[in-house]
C-alpha cells in the first residue's frame, strides 16, 4: 500500500521573524497543549508575533504564543500568553543548546500548522539582522517586485 502524502495545515507564520532575523536552520516540534487550545488553533486563533522559544533543563519552552481563548470552554480555558513545552528528542535538544550558548543564536517560531492531526511549530535557529541587512532585504524585494510587474506589463500589447 503507497504511503499517503502527510497533510500540512497551515494555522499562523511569522512573516516578521523572516524581516527581523537570519534563519540559519529549521526544526521541526511537536506541542504539549491542553483541549480548549486545540480547538482554538483548529479555528486559526494564534499568534505567533513576539514569540521565542528557550531551553531550561533539558527542555524547550515556547513563550509568548497567544491562542485566544476558545469561547465554547468556559471553565477549563487556560492563560492565552502561558509557556509551552515543546517535543523535541534529546540529541536535538543538546545540539540546538549547544548552538544557542556558543554563538549567541536564538530559537524563533516561525510557523504553526498541524501535520496529520498533530500540531507542530516550525522553530528556525535564527540571528538578529542588523540595519543595513534589514535595508538590503527590502531593497532586494522592491526590485524584485519591478521585475515582476515589468515582466507582466511585457505580454500586453
Amino acid at each position: 500500500m503507497p504511503a499517503r502524502p502527510e497533510q500540512r495545515r497551515p494555522i499562523a507564520t511569522n512573516r516578521r521573524a523572516r524581516f527581523e532575523y537570519e534563519v540559519l536552520e529549521r526544526v521541526e516540534a511537536g506541542m504539549v497543549l491542553l483541549g480548549p487550545e486545540v480547538k482554538s488553533l483548529r479555528a486559526g486563533k494564534a499568534s505567533l508575533a513576539d514569540a521565542y522559544a528557550l531551553i531550561r533543563r533539558g527542555e524547550i519552552w515556547l513563550q509568548n504564543l497567544h491562542i485566544a481563548p476558545y469561547d465554547a470552554a468556559s471553565r477549563e480555558n487556560p492563560d492565552s500568553k502561558r509557556e509551552r513545552k515543546l517535543l523535541l528528542h534529546r540529541a536535538e535538544i543538546a545540539r540546538l543548546e549547544g548552538k544557542v550558548k556558543e554563538r549567541g543564536l536564538t530559537l524563533i517560531p516561525l510557523s504553526l500548522y498541524f501535520k496529520d492531526g498533530r500540531a507542530k511549530v516550525e522553530l528556525g535557529l535564527c540571528r538578529g539582522k542588523r540595519a543595513h541587512d534589514k535595508r538590503e532585504s527590502i531593497r532586494k524585494r522592491e526590485s524584485d517586485r519591478e521585475l515582476a510587474r515589468a515582466l507582466r506589463g511585457r505580454g500586453r500589447g
